[in-house]
């Protein structure tokens, strides 16, 4: 059996313009490939990086793009036009897989060019982000047929849990035999507890009090709406942390500032921290959080539970898509229930979707014993399944499987 000369990966994201899960996944999984066989990264921005075996491009935009055109077709028309200059560039990698729509068109163009077999990790997927038409108006219908042509062509999908995997199925003429659930990994040497407190101190959390924290983008999908509505059911003796930033609108952005001011009117202790905060200072605030809250309305999988449950933090999630694949109810959380209207992302019934994260957080967040114990056992659920070093074997089996068909 041939092994392989080198693997190409095409993101969007790529440090240090990491704003998201698929981001930070591409980053680790890079890292743990090049161990083992050489990696050439295309990504968007102006990277120019070569460390031992891993060689990183990036690809800036096409400043034409921006002109005499509605500026929400800009993200679609970018990420074609960037697609395209990372597929035309030569390619002597033995396998091309991409991560999220921004890139599936590099390799179904990189597959027709250079003759190799097209991988795709699902990280989320457009149809079951409808709430995008805010974002890119008409643009979010390109960005549907880009990845639904990708996914079609691909040779193989790997889909980051169960529920996606069934999405995949669901939405896109996919044989099953070509979907494999691979899950994300966790730097279990990174993401680990640490008791340092001065990240939280220069932005006004009291370490000495118990708090329930969010990290992620005002999106949408990530539910921080349903959140904040919680917080006037969430004890006030809990101090509330919101590491928000980068909202997909200006809606949204709007939206999220004024019912932040309407709930902290009314009580104390609500710290909203909207800047990009360094990776070691959010695992600070992962490790001396009570309990980590993840209320996304779609999540095919949440690293962001598995960087909490590494840094030994109780998790309070919504009960939706990848979630409880990795957070076990009562051993390393609790999961609450979300029922949505048929064909929405909209919860049947948010006031009471609010109201039980507030007492799932409660139950959590007020007993330390039981938030220890949650906190030990994510911990070593981590190490048990999500470490990188076996994510990358499982990916290195099917890139062999792949080149190694018969012609």
């Amino acid at each position: 059996m041939a092994d392989l000369r080198k693997v190409a990966l095409c993101t969007n994201e790529y440090p240090p313009h990491v704003y998201g899960g698929a981001g930070v996944h591409v980053e680790y999984l890079a890292q743990a490939l090049a161990q083992k066989v050489p990696v050439e990264v295309r990504c968007f921005g102006d990277q120019r990086i070569t460390d031992g075996n891993l060689q990183v491009k990036g690809y800036q935009s096409w400043d034409e793009l921006k002109h005499n055109t509605d500026k929400r077709f800009v993200g679609a028309l970018d990420a074609f036009s960037r697609s395209l200059a990372m597929a035309k560039d030569t390619l002597d990698a033995d396998i091309v897989h991409c991560h999220t729509w921004y890139t599936d068109m590099a390799g179904f163009l990189a597959k027709k060019l250079w003759g190799v077999p097209l991988v795709l990790t699902i990280h989320s997927l457009e149809p079951l982000r409808p709430w995008k038409v805010e974002q890119l108006g008409n643009g979010y219908h390109m960005s549907s047929w880009m990845e639904k042509t990708g996914i079609e062509d691909a040779d193989a999908i790997i889909a980051v849990s169960k529920e996606t995997r069934s999405d995949v199925l669901q939405f896109f003429s996919v044989p099953p035999e070509k979907v494999h659930v691979i899950h994300n990994g966790i730097d279990l040497h990174e993401y680990r507890q640490n008791p340092s407190v001065d990240a939280l101190v220069q932005r006004g959390v009291d370490p000495e009090r118990p708090f329930v924290l969010f990290v992620g983008r005002i999106t949408r999908q990530k539910g921080i709406i349903h959140l904040v509505n919680a917080i006037p059911h969430i004890d006030p003796s809990l101090q509330v942390v919101l590491c928000a930033g980068a909202p997909d609108t200006p809606e949204i952005g709007r939206e999220m500032t004024e019912r932040v001011a309407e709930v902290s009117a009314s009580r104390g202790n609500v710290i909203w921290i909207q800047e990009m905060l360094p990776r070691a200072d959010v695992i600070q605030f992962y490790s001396n959080a009570a309990v980590f809250c993840c209320p996304s309305v779609y999540e095919p999988f949440g690293i962001i539970n598995l960087e909490a449950m590494a840094c030994e933090t109780a998790v309070v999630a919504s009960a939706i898509g990848g979630i409880p694949e990795v957070v076990v109810p009562d051993e390393t959380g609790l999961l609450v229930d979300l029922q949505l209207k048929p064909g929405t992302f909209d919860p049947v019934d948010p006031e009471r979707f609010s109201r039980e994260l507030a007492a799932a957080i409660n139950k959590v967040g007020l007993d330390p014993v039981l938030r220890e114990t949650f906190g030990r056992n994510g911990r070593r659920r981590v190490e048990e399944r999500f470490s990188w070093t076996a994510i990358a074997d499982q990916t290195l089996e099917l890139y062999r499987s792949l080149v190694n068909q018969p012609s």
